[in-house]
């Protein structure tokens, strides 16, 4: 039999995490008390009043047939007037706001509309996988942009790398970042839209985590920057902000050509986000601030208990300025196993699933994410059990 899959998927590399998502399901099998801290899925529930909104609208038989894949217009009026709420920037709904089905649709199809074989888009790396494997599968060739602790993690936009032929098409950044969540200034951000004019590139910026910021940290928005429409796009997800994670929604705003290009892509991929979920989304995004500051607390807290735990017992790490993530580096002890077989060490003397950094990229070598997706008890649980391999490798 000739070769099923095309070309596109037939060079993608194998999905890192699924090795620790199999022995994970296996030791669950097993009857295994098995902590998850690997994947950033949200277990707290949306707030209430969009939960009540999503039932109410979802017995209206009007609801049921096909929506809009552009997004219905009042949804994408409510994005227009939270983005003037919170950055002070204003949009217009009809020309420079798309709903997608959460960032990671959005992100992929966005590379499919907008790339083709042979050009190029700077990448950070480590990052979240769908910035990579999206540029790859569109065609397009990746250059790293490597986000290196010596750095902050933020790229230096005065290196040579960027000279080449062809010149690059396009630049992803993320900030707050996932997963090393460093964050920026909004002085960063002048400078890259300076950096994309000079460069004749877009900017393609992914804020999923603008809303999970701690200690007064407030983030700002690439949007924000005089210019900044000219030469981009921002992506945003109520994936984390209001934990709507499984319900699939966000949106890309900015650049109306961009706008233009996914909005013509994607009206030949879909009818559209189901009509009472976007209805949910209208009434998130009006929720008031407590709803926020209640997910955010719950975070802090359960931050402070991770890395204040990890730092009692050795494993000495930093306290992050914002998003669901604790970026570790590996303790010397075990530096020489490698973020996956330290990751898969873990879970067998553990019972405890964290993100091999090398899953992020190259550059994400040397680290493991962690997630705040359990609550402080079970982080706690998950401490006292590391305390104990951490003693009988004498590291504490």
């Amino acid at each position: 039999m000739k070769s099923i899959e095309a070309t596109r998927i037939r060079n993608l590399p194998g999905y890192l995490f699924q090795t620790i998502n199999e022995k994970r399901f296996n030791a669950r099998q097993a009857g295994r008390d098995v902590i998850d801290l690997g994947m950033g899925n949200p277990d707290l529930p949306p707030p209430e009043p969009v939960i009540e909104k999503m039932c109410e609208v979802v017995r209206n038989p009007r609801v049921h047939r096909y929506s809009a894949s552009k997004g219905i217009p009042h949804l994408r009026k409510e994005i227009c007037l939270w983005y003037k709420k919170r950055f002070g920037v204003n949009l217009d709904p009809e020309e420079e706001a798309i709903a997608t089905i959460g960032s990671k649709e959005g992100i992929s199809h966005l590379a499919l509309a907008i790339f083709d074989r042979g050009d190029v888009v700077l990448t950070p790396n480590p990052t979240y996988p769908s910035h990579f494997y999206s540029v790859i599968i569109s065609g397009a060739s990746v250059y790293d942009v490597p986000l290196l602790p010596e750095n902050n993690f933020i790229p230096d936009l005065n290196q040579p790398i960027y000279d080449r032929y062809p010149g690059p098409k396009a630049m992803i950044v993320s900030y707050p970042n996932n997963p090393t969540t460093q964050v920026v200034e909004i002085e960063f951000f002048r400078d890259l839209v300076r950096f994309a004019k000079k460069n004749d590139i877009i900017i393609i910026h992914d804020i999923a985590y603008s809303e999970i910021c701690f200690d007064g940290y407030k983030a700002p928005s690439f949007l924000q920057v005089d210019g900044a429409k000219d030469v981009g796009v921002e992506f945003y997800s109520l994936s984390k902000t209001y934990n709507m994670a499984g319900w699939r929604v966000g949106f890309m705003v900015g650049n109306k050509y961009i706008i233009r290009a996914l909005t013509k892509l994607k009206s030949y991929y879909d009818y559209g986000i189901f009509t009472p979920i976007q209805v949910a989304a209208i009434c998130a995004l009006r929720l008031e601030q407590k709803y926020i500051d209640s997910t955010v607390e719950q975070y802090r807290r359960r931050r402070d208990t991770l890395v204040n735990g990890l730092n009692r017992i050795g494993w000495k790490v930093e306290k992050p300025r914002a998003t669901m993530y604790v970026w570790a580096k590996i303790p010397g002890q075990f530096k020489h196993m490698g973020s996956l077989d330290f990751a898969l060490y873990l879970l067998d003397e553990c019972d405890i699933v964290v993100s091999p950094g090398l899953g992020f990229g190259k550059y994400g070598e040397g680290f493991v994410r962690i997630a705040l997706v359990e609550n402080e008890h079970r982080i706690r649980q998950a401490i006292r059990s590391l305390r104990k391999i951490f003693k009988k490798t004498n590291i504490s």
